[in-house]
């Protein structure tokens, strides 16, 4: 499998932006992700590790 291009913090950045409300379409198109990408890595990160 290859490797992610992004670290464990920058997705808990990415992430933290959701939790603040601010549209999904948008933290993609910043992040320079998919929608399905996005939405990967939120079921496969606990909410407690995204409240930094």
């Amino acid at each position: 499998m290859k490797a992610s291009q992004f670290s464990d913090a920058q997705k808990a950045v990415v992430l933290k932006q959701g939790d603040e409300c601010v549209p999904v379409a948008e933290i993609c198109r910043r992040a320079g992700i998919s929608q399905a990408t996005y939405f990967n890595w939120k079921k496969n990160t606990p909410a407690c590790c995204r409240r930094r």
